[in-house]
């Protein structure tokens, strides 16, 4: 298995369709055939084509998600490329640290590299939903890529690691992060009835939870005990809820 067999490339919030265009080149130039848009600005993308030479079949088989989460949900590890060299309590990966971690997460099943829109990139609030963020080094004088050409540099580092992830695959796939999601929305509500999380903004303390979830590399089996261990607290501090 190369990691191009588990890749899911993801475009969150594109409004362009020569980029979009672009981006199917690029990827079935690498042989990188899954392509999913996030909330993208526009559903017209007529004339995304004139671009995408030789990858109609990358054009035509992508799927479009209304929500990041959606997108994502798939996939057991996501990293998000950024051209902020200072994230709030991350510390970035390089492009080719990105590309191998990658190949090797792809053991565990599908895995994802998000790039944001042309305009405004990934928000802090887009990036909780990674597990590693990656810049790419840019001279001062122009820090800013375009969205083409950073896939084109990040994919080809993902070909270059289309070797064998190394080691056996993982013995359990890993959790989906549509798994973890619904974990964290059930952490939510136990720990606001709870009064572990502050009402006014639970968001910091929640995300810095999600994030320690993501780094455990629980497995689908591990999560799925998680979601339902916090139902049944849910149920007890909050007497009278539903069991679904």
């Amino acid at each position: 298995m190369r990691p191009g067999s588990e890749l899911t490339v993801i475009l969150h919030q594109t409004r362009s369709p020569d980029n979009l265009g672009a981006v199917c080149r690029i990827m079935a130039n690498f042989d990188f055939q899954r392509l999913v848009l996030s909330e993208p600005i526009t559903r017209d993308f007529t004339g995304a084509e004139r671009l995408a030479v030789k990858s109609d079949h990358v054009l035509k088989a992508l799927t479009v998600a209304p929500t990041l989460g959606e997108a994502v949900q798939d996939c057991v590890y996501v990293v998000g490329s950024t051209s902020r060299t200072q994230v709030v309590g991350r510390s970035a990966l390089t492009p080719e640290e990105a590309a191998r971690r990658l190949a090797e997460e792809s053991k565990r099943g599908r895995v994802g590299l998000l790039f944001g829109g042309e305009q405004r990139g990934l928000s802090d609030e887009d990036l909780t939903h990674c597990a590693d963020v990656l810049v790419i080094p840019t001279s001062d004088v122009q820090p800013s890529m375009n969205l083409a050409q950073s896939a084109s540099v990040l994919l080809y580092l993902c070909h270059r690691q289309g070797v064998e992830p190394s080691g056996p695959p993982a013995e359990e796939p890993g959790a989906r992060l549509g798994t973890l999601g619904a974990l964290s929305k059930r952490m939510r509500e136990t720990m606001l009835a709870a009064d572990f999380l502050n009402r006014q903004a639970p968001d910091h303390v929640l995300h810095e939870l999600e994030q320690t979830l993501m780094r455990s590399r629980l497995t689908q089996r591990e999560a799925e005990l998680w979601l339902n261990a916090f139902k049944h607290l849910g149920r007890a501090v909050t007497p009278g809820t539903s069991r679904e």
